[in-house]
């Protein structure tokens, strides 16, 4: 791939990360206003800040997304996003007014250092050199597609028992954001395809699925995460929220796409991203635990 387009992929998925977590950070502060209010949500949708925060999370950061996985591939670009943690844990302070103490400031460095090595490990997939007509990978998608949504439901369903409702909350939303990431990459590979009239049957039911998962995932994902705001900081639940997101692309990598790793480094990359996210996760959520038992 050329150097220059890489790049420009590398830089659209960072600037999608900048947006989506800006656009997070004003969620959360009319969140915030409303959270003891009558008819939550249509005091948000009435909002000009909410809604602004709304089309920059998923307008602008959205097609940010979407062009960057025609040069990078899926992979990569969770990892770059991660950049947008830093102007999340200053918005939330500056603009919020949420605190941070020491763990949750490791926390969010950790986070970053994680997904950053996630990202160097270099799994790239070019989705424009896969067969989305092919049978197998068809049904690895699936396959993949309900196993993503099992973990989902059971912290959907773990919130309703008000079991850490925050936490269970902002994971099932990454969940859903998680199979949002994966379902765009069959839709970029075959929408061409779809719309010049040259799509197989296979092709033409994943456009159809692609459209209405990208639909579903993304509204369940934003309603649930507006529901954890409720419980607790953006600060907290958002790096919580990412755990998901970062860790299933490594293995919808090597699962679905069937891509090799071929390199012992690539290998330690990735198993450092990972450990480095759960520790993480530990952190914020440790504190995110402590900030509901009181509320």
């Amino acid at each position: 791939m050329d150097q220059i387009l890489y790049w420009f992929g590398v830089t659209l998925a960072i600037l999608s990360g900048v947006s989506n977590n800006y656009g997070t950070v004003l969620q959360k502060k009319v969140v915030n206003r409303f959270r003891d209010a009558d008819k939550f949500f249509k005091n948000l949708v009435k909002n000009p800040v909410w809604l602004l925060g709304l089309l920059l999370q998923n307008g602008v950061g959205a097609v940010f997304f979407m062009i960057a996985q025609i040069y990078i591939g899926p992979t990569l670009i969770p990892g770059l996003m991660a950049a947008g943690l830093i102007v999340l844990a200053i918005g939330a302070v500056r603009i919020v007014g949420e605190k941070l103490n020491t763990a949750e400031i490791i926390g969010i460095i950790i986070m970053i250092l994680g997904i950053s090595l996630l990202g160097f490990s270099n799994m790239v997939v070019d989705i424009a050199n896969e067969n989305f007509s092919s049978i197998s990978l068809f049904s690895r998608i699936l396959i993949f597609t309900l196993i993503l949504y099992g973990f989902a439901f059971f912290f959907y369903f773990l919130q309703l028992k008000n079991q850490f409702k925050g936490i269970s909350l902002a994971i099932y939303s990454g969940f859903q954001f998680s199979l949002s990431n994966f379902w765009v990459s069959p839709l970029m590979g075959i929408i061409l395809v779809v719309f010049q009239g040259g799509a197989s049957v296979l092709e033409l039911i994943l456009f159809i699925l692609s459209v209405i998962i990208l639909i579903c995932t993304n509204v369940f994902g934003i309603t649930s995460i507006q529901k954890a705001f409720i419980e607790g900081q953006a600060s907290n639940l958002i790096p919580i929220q990412q755990v998901p997101i970062q860790i299933v692309p490594p293995f919808y990598f090597i699962s679905v796409f069937m891509l090799p790793i071929n390199n012992i480094s690539s290998i330690l990359l990735l198993i450092s991203g990972i450990i480095f996210i759960l520790v993480s996760s530990f952190l914020l959520a440790k504190r995110q635990a402590q900030l509901e038992k009181i509320s």
